[in-house]
């Protein structure tokens, strides 16, 4: 299975996905593409030093149906079949979800449908939850919506601050995303 993954910053979750891809923790599939939006993304570079092909897409000020469709073009031209967003900060057009039905998945910092959108770790914290943890789910055309692939817990620890919770979550983060793509190609093959 061709997997692109689209990222906006650090990539922490886009190294997860192609280390487990080159050691055969995800078997029967390859990374073909990194695209990210912004061009100081720093995963870029660390997918470049793991010999995946990048590209940079910037939205320029375009509506973003144009946006998307020059991204489409390119996860297309790599065979893509599996979109995977990997701290991809923009929303996807109802186009570009139609585009790959069901074969957009997402990664969350929180226990959906429990605090969506931006500044998951800060919501679940500030509500005082005692549980949240992290989320992989289909992309539909609404904000961290679709339906849930896999979710775990991550227990809000006494003491804890924004900055030692988010670090936790995301460490399941790594994990789960693996377990995730996994899930998923085990399954189709």
């Amino acid at each position: 299975m061709k997997l692109g993954i689209l990222i906006s910053g650090r990539g922490s979750n886009m190294v997860a996905l192609v280390d487990a891809v080159r050691s055969g923790e995800i078997p029967d599939s390859q990374v073909s593409i990194v695209i990210s939006d912004k061009a100081g993304a720093i995963g870029l570079e660390k997918a470049r030093e793991r010999g995946v092909e990048t590209i940079v897409i910037e939205r320029n000020g375009r509506p973003r149906e144009e946006h998307d469709e020059e991204i489409i073009s390119e996860l297309r031209k790599s065979g893509v079949e599996l979109v995977c967003l990997a701290g991809y900060m923009r929303l996807l057009s109802p186009a570009f979800i139609r585009a790959f039905p069901d074969r957009i998945i997402n990664i969350h910092p929180s226990l959906l449908p429990a605090f969506p959108g931006l500044d998951a770790q800060k919501q679940a914290f500030d509500a005082g939850v005692k549980v949240t943890g992290c989320t992989v789910h289909f992309v539909d055309e609404h904000l961290d919506n679709g339906p849930v692939i896999l979710q775990k817990e991550v227990e809000v620890l006494p003491g804890d601050t924004v900055a030692t919770l988010s670090a936790r979550i995301l460490e399941e983060e790594h994990k789960l995303y693996v377990e995730a793509v996994k899930k998923l190609i085990t399954t189709e093959t």
